[in-house]
């Protein structure tokens, strides 16, 4: 018996399971049942793991059997981002210099999903790297978005964003440097969160911008957002990033709405041009629905963000073309064959296992960080970073959470920015200073623009992730975002069931 994972979640199966209503191992063959009912359309998933899955989906119902107490996330199928190591399976990062390669240790954020009773499906497809904002950039081929198959699911996390919008998964996780948790969540009706910079160790997560890299989750609510949160978030000894903080629940005072809470909308980023004037007015109507749930719903400006895009795609590129070295050909991955010497062994992998984007930005990176110019590019980027953090200091002052659109447009159809890196880069106009500020921010669907969906984003100072979340909660009880995309419910329409 199969069933149908975007009808279930988190909450939902763990009942299910002490119920005896379903067992792990029918829920893990549910997902692998979507998989290959649209995969071949969607374009999720780069790799599967079924042995890992139905080993851990197994032991769940031992523990069921015995009738012992369930972890956290016993038996929800998840997925995770390609750039995340866990031994048995291949970590590729959607680049044919890691083709192939099959991780030795695991990520910690992986680990503490499985510890928790996760049970493994994939790993999802990616930009190569994380460089990107539509999973176009990736040596296996695009994601398409399970909103409309012409369009994209946003980027780099497309395809763990896709994998649950698509219900092939209940839960996935993805990484965000500039934005590629909540842009792709934002794209694909999703929730997705990207923690404070710390919360979440790093370890195992391979590094695009270590300075602001940061893993987290996507899912179909907010109250899952939470619960995985919960799982994922703590310190980590091998992580020398990640912060030592008391434990929370971020579930606790979720459902607390928002009254008295101070709402700012960062009217400088809303009014920026580029913006679709629908998804402008989509942030602006969110706000005044809060405002009736009794939020103090205010005006504000934090002027240095204007500067973020150009100096993350000064300091990202640089900490890129560092971390990015190490991908020589000779430990693992790609080895160019036939080769002359050792300097024609690095050229010829380097030339032949990396992307065009990646190339790009390892080009762009090592030029910022060369002689000469390090401290005209990289130095006042680092300074430009220092006046973002404080001006969002300047402003959680007077407010709680700040609001933003997730992303300026709806999902854009493929292809349509390919050829444009510069009208790429600025799908993460909105989301790129909270990365640069270390801070934590969500995005939630708050609407749709022509049938596809609009992301909210509401950003928190460093660790006001409950709080966040509370007002997310609000967003999403209140606006009645409709979360199952039209591939899911046309599958319903063709098995003649009801989706919820």
């Amino acid at each position: 018996m199969t069933f149908d994972l975007s009808s279930l979640t988190v909450s939902g199966i763990r009942e299910g399971l002490i119920a005896r209503d379903f067992s792990a191992v029918e829920l893990a063959e549910s997902a692998y049942a979507r998989i290959d009912a649209v995969e071949t359309d969607v374009h999720a998933f780069n790799s599967l793991s079924r042995d890992l899955a139905l080993d851990a989906a197994r032991a769940v119902d031992a523990v069921v059997a015995d009738g012992g107490e369930l972890p956290r996330l016993a038996g929800v199928p998840v997925a995770f981002k390609d750039n995340m190591n866990l031994v048995g399976t291949m970590t590729t990062c959607s680049s044919r210099i890691l083709e192939g390669y099959r991780s030795v240790y695991d990520c910690t954020a992986v680990r503490r999903m499985l510890d928790a009773g996760a049970v493994p499906i994939g790993k999802c497809n990616m930009d190569e790297f994380a460089f990107g904002s539509s999973t176009e950039n990736s040596a296996f081929g695009p994601t398409r978005n399970p909103w409309d198959l012409e369009r994209v699911p946003g980027g780099s996390s497309g395809g763990s964003a896709a994998a649950v919008a698509a219900g092939e998964a209940v839960l996935s996780l993805g990484s965000d440097t500039g934005g590629s948790i909540r842009q792709p969540g934002a794209l694909t009706g999703t929730v997705g969160m990207k923690p404070t910079y710390g919360r979440v160790s790093r370890y195992g997560c391979v590094a695009f911008a270590s300075s602001l890299d940061q893993i987290g989750p996507f899912s179909k609510t907010v109250e899952e957002c939470a619960q995985t949160m919960n799982v994922i978030c703590g310190k980590d000894s091998m992580d020398a990033t990640s912060l030592e903080r008391p434990a929370e629940d971020f579930t606790l005072g979720i459902r607390d709405g928002v009254k008295g809470l101070r709402v700012g909308i960062m009217q400088d980023l809303v009014d920026i041009e580029g913006c679709d004037p629908r998804v402008r007015q989509s942030t602006l109507d969110t706000a005044e629905l809060l405002a009736g749930l009794g939020a103090e719903v205010g005006a504000t400006n934090v002027p240095a963000t204007q500067y973020g895009l150009p100096a993350y795609y000064i300091l990202g590129p640089a900490e890129a073309s560092s971390n990015l070295a190490r991908f020589d050909g000779i430990r693992y991955g790609h080895r160019a064959a036939d080769v002359e010497d050792v300097l024609d062994l690095y050229l010829r992998s380097r030339a032949e296992g990396f992307g065009p984007e990646a190339i790009r930005r390892i080009m762009i990176g090592t030029f910022a960080l060369s002689a000469g110019y390090y401290d005209a590019y990289y130095g006042q980027a680092q300074k430009v970073r220092t006046l973002i953090a404080n001006d969002f200091e300047r402003a959680f002052a007077d407010f709680d959470v700040l609001l933003t659109p997730t992303s300026p447009t709806t999902a854009f159809k493929i292809g349509e920015k390919a050829a444009n890196p510069v009208s790429m880069y600025l799908s993460d106009v909105y989301t790129i200073p909270v990365n640069l500020a270390g801070i934590c921010a969500v995005s939630v669907p708050c609407g749709t623009v022509e049938g596809l969906p609009v992301g909210l984003q509401i950003i928190g100072t460093h660790f006001a992730e409950a709080t966040v979340l509370r007002a997310a909660y609000a967003v999403e009880q209140a606006s009645g975002f409709d979360s199952v995309s039209p591939l899911v419910r046309g599958l319903a329409d063709k098995r003649g069931t009801t989706v919820s």
